[in-house]
């Protein structure tokens, strides 16, 4: 199975001169807890839910702060041709639950999620993805 078989294709994209309280409404809006960052066209950054409480609340940032001040800039990606199974053990080894998706031209065109992992899933891919994810720290890590 490919990930665009089972990849969310309605995505929101947040600008990086947003403050985090519209990004927090975006996710509130969509249900998500994260949103990909992009500029021009191009992916340039990740924010979630945890980016704007650890990254900004925690560290005593307001609501104003830019989201561009606390996304995420490596951004981790997979393409929407990959097989399921390759991209469940690079989210582990990543440890990311969720990754967006982009086209071969490198367009955002979905997000694959643990919760996509599982339900598409008839082998022990979301299981394994879900052990690697649980491991402290990976690149998308809370440390600014």
């Amino acid at each position: 199975m490919r990930v665009s078989d089972t990849m969310t294709r309605e995505v929101k994209v947040a600008s990086p001169e947003d403050t985090i309280a519209r990004a927090a409404e975006l996710m509130v809006l969509h249900d998500t807890g994260v949103a990909p960052v992009g500029e021009d066209g191009k992916l340039v950054g990740m924010i979630t839910d945890r980016d704007i409480a650890v990254r900004a609340v925690a560290a005593g940032k307001g609501p104003d702060t830019r989201v561009r001040d606390v996304m995420s800039r490596d951004v981790k990606f997979c393409f929407e041709d990959q097989e399921l199974e390759a991209v469940a053990r690079a989210m582990a080894d990543l440890r990311v639950r969720r990754l967006p998706v982009l086209d071969r031209g490198r367009r955002l065109v979905g997000i694959v999620s643990l919760g996509d992992l599982a339900v598409a899933s008839t082998d022990a891919a979301a299981g394994g993805a879900l052990v690697g994810i649980c491991r402290p720290g990976g690149d998308h890590n809370q440390t600014p």
